[in-house]
């Protein structure tokens, strides 16, 4: 068992997408999706910046249960809700179940979504670094604070990253640790995302 720890650098309850039952990452860090095994442990940190109110703060927590190929994430009736609808609430605006594969090629479909271009046209760096994670993760067991996110307490500074990328933790100390004070808290949606607000955005892929 170990921690992935990275900054969520964009909260839109898009990646991760904690709605409908599930929490789910699907797109974004594509090497945590590709490496990380069921009953590993992803977290994501707020910004780093000195002046920001989320600093060293918990955004949300998810214990990895499944890990699906895109096309059957796709397939699978349960996440029929994630798929996002363009015309619907936030929460189905930001819908992460947004690749499958093309019946015409032998490449995948990219929804009109997030992470798509105006009128769903496909965005290539979005579509080549979704994709290269291979996976989606998947979790019922899990804590998303959002606008609401805690502070991450001294004692577990050790799983707090900053910075690009994302680190790795296998200290099965620290570990425990952090699993004890997590299920100290209630767990499933604490918040909103805390860029729920305002007109849609779609992300580039700068």
């Amino acid at each position: 068992m170990v921690i992935y720890s990275y900054v969520v650098t964009r909260d839109y309850g898009f990646a991760p997408n904690p709605f409908f039952g599930y929490c789910t990452l699907a797109t974004c860090k594509p090497k945590i999706r590709k490496n990380a095994q069921v009953g590993d442990w992803v977290i994501g940190i707020g910004s780093s910046a000195q002046n920001s109110k989320f600093k060293n703060k918990l955004i949300y927590a998810m214990r990895i249960e499944e890990k699906l190929l895109f096309n059957d994430y796709w397939n699978d009736t349960r996440f029929n809700k994630k798929k996002p609808v363009m015309n619907g609430s936030n929460k189905q605006l930001y819908g992460d179940n947004i690749y499958h594969k093309n019946l015409n090629s032998e490449g995948f479909t990219q929804e009109n979504s997030h992470h798509s271009l105006e009128n769903g046209r496909v965005n290539e760096i979005n579509h080549k670094k979704d994709l290269s994670g291979d996976y989606v993760l998947i979790s019922k067991n899990f804590w998303y604070f959002g606008e609401d996110a805690i502070q991450i307490p001294n004692r577990l500074k050790g799983i707090i990253h900053s910075g690009i990328g994302h680190s790795k933790y296998d200290d099965k100390s620290l570990i425990d640790k952090f699993i004890t004070w997590i299920n100290e808290k209630d767990p499933n949606i604490i918040g909103k995302p805390k860029s729920f607000s305002g007109e849609f955005v779609r992300y580039k892929g700068e």
